[in-house]
């Protein structure tokens, strides 16, 4: 481990502040676009990732080559997005950023080089930009797929032929130590989850002795020893696949998830289930053909359709079979309540001549990281619908919604949806190809429908868009604030065309 600071160089940050004025009514909440912030781009010129530090501000990051060699370009904004300090990070030439997290007034950056079993975690005060470079040693050479940041801990988590390994490293005494109570068999790490005491839950998808596939939760102390290892225990004919995890002010463990039948992807409902601290459980689940809104997304004689044929399965007392690939996203307090946020999604294939590429489809597949099946090329995950559920302490439904989001392809799987509780009703949003999507629900209630909003530039005259391969994020931030944030090409009358990496500060109100 070392400490130093990164050159600090005042106004070499070069970029634009606007302040975007937008005119509201008080009897009709609206999203407001209040602040925004440019960077110019060459043509070539990579853009940034963007990393919120709640009332704090932001941070800005890039990989760049300079003169002195491989650097992480590294800049702190505040909550007006104006720069608080710049500068670079040294990196080694083959490092890959494996993730970053903001902790406690710190931005913490995990790289790792593919020839190198070790990683390399950079912390860096936010208050100047001094940092401290930690070597982890790892002694299993497993792939990283999530990390996350406790009081007093890295925890890195991955897998080593499939099987799920989770690594714990303290700041105070930099020993790395391999998580007790893991499995030795294959399954799915679903979720790190730290708390602020320091303690933390590892959830991992992994078949019981019965066979059943089911969710195993482990909980541990701020030291990394195990405290609890439970498995939840599903109907006979249940499968849960996947889960997330939240505790309750009165010690109380809600785990909410999907649930599915043997060896499949896709599932067939959602589960909830309720822990006290005594390790006793209850599981609820919820077939997708029993929830209210859940197809509101289709049009409405599909939709019609869908509801009669559920309808006379009923009747004739028949299961109701639906099969969706399902993530469940976020769960949350609210109004005395828990709301669950999750979205529907499916793969699609396009078929692709072979003969075009002398029998490789190379040229399209593989730049885009996709795979092939039987002639078929991965074209992406297309997105139908986000649903929101309202329960109570013990998992039992209460009202449900649903938002239509079958715009959206991607070829990574991440949340898109975004949910802003507020006392008399729920604003879900999502950004996609330059627009802001918006629906306002009350419970089961559509106050209004969707709607669609440009992101503002700096004049109404400019056109903008988004590049093809950076259809823009939308975030949370602080408070009830969001921020929209990627690469536009932008069209104005006076200046002519331009590339610009762009943040938009936004609320609800």
């Amino acid at each position: 481990m070392y400490s130093t600071s990164i050159k600090l160089w005042p106004g070499r940050l070069v970029y634009t502040l606007f302040l975007l004025l937008a005119v509201t009514s008080p009897a009709f909440p609206q999203l407001v676009q209040s602040l925004r912030f440019e960077v110019p781009l060459g043509g070539n010129e990579k853009n940034f990732d963007v990393i919120p530090t709640a009332d704090d501000g932001l941070y800005l990051y890039r990989h760049v080559i300079t003169t002195e060699g491989d650097q992480m370009e590294v800049a702190h904004l505040d909550t007006t997005f104006r720069a608080r300090w710049h500068g670079y990070l040294p990196l080694e030439k083959t490092s890959v950023l494996m993730g970053s997290r903001t902790n406690h007034g710190y931005l913490y950056m995990l790289f790792r080089q593919p020839a190198v079993k070790d990683f390399m975690l950079y912390a860096i005060d936010q208050r100047q930009g001094n940092f401290v470079r930690y070597i982890i040693r790892n002694f299993i050479p497993f792939i990283p797929t999530d990390f996350q940041i406790a009081p007093q801990a890295a925890i890195i988590g991955g897998y080593f032929n499939r099987i799920p390994v989770v690594i714990y490293f303290p700041f105070a005494g930099q020993k790395t130590k391999v998580l007790p109570g893991l499995l030795n068999e294959s399954g799915e790490l679903t979720q790190i989850k730290p708390y602020a005491d320091g303690s933390f839950d590892v959830l991992i998808s992994a078949r019981n002795i019965q066979g059943q596939q089911t969710i195993w939760i482990k909980n541990y102390d701020p030291e990394g020893n195990i405290l609890r290892n439970l498995a939840l225990e599903p109907e006979g004919n249940k499968h849960l696949i996947f889960a997330r995890s939240v505790k309750t002010d009165n010690d109380m463990q809600i785990v909410a998830g999907v649930y599915g039948g043997r060896n499949s992807e896709y599932s067939k409902g959602l589960f909830i289930a309720s822990i006290d601290p005594s390790g006793l459980q209850h599981l609820k689940y919820y077939n997708y053909g029993d929830l209210k809104n859940f197809f509101k997304y289709m049009k409405a004689r599909r939709e019609q359709r869908v509801r009669d044929r559920i309808t006379r399965r009923k009747v004739k007392g028949k299961r109701i079979r639906f099969n969706y690939r399902f993530l469940v996203h976020e769960i949350l307090p609210y109004n005395g309540q828990y709301v669950l946020l999750g979205e529907a999604f499916y793969p699609k294939y396009i078929t692709v001549d072979r003969s075009a590429y002398g029998g490789f489809f190379a040229p399209y597949s593989f730049a885009r990281g996709a795979n092939v099946r039987d002639g078929r090329v991965f074209d992406g995950y297309h997105y139908t619908h986000a649903v929101v559920m309202g329960f109570d302490n013990d998992g039992k439904l209460i009202w449900d919604n649903s938002f239509e989001i079958n715009d959206i392809k991607t070829f990574t799987l991440e949340q898109f949806v975004k949910i802003q509780p507020q006392p008399d009703k729920i604003a879900l949003l999502y950004l996609y190809e330059n627009q802001l999507r918006t629906k306002i629900i009350q419970n089961d209630s559509v106050l209004e429908g969707k709607t669609s909003e440009p992101l503002k530039t700096r004049s109404t005259q400019e056109i903008s868009k988004m590049e093809n391969n950076n259809p823009g994020k939308l975030e949370y931030w602080y408070d009830n604030y969001f921020y929209a944030w990627g690469v536009q090409e932008i069209v104005s009358p006076s200046v002519g065309k331009r590339r610009v990496f762009f943040i938009n500060k936004i609320s609800y109100r």
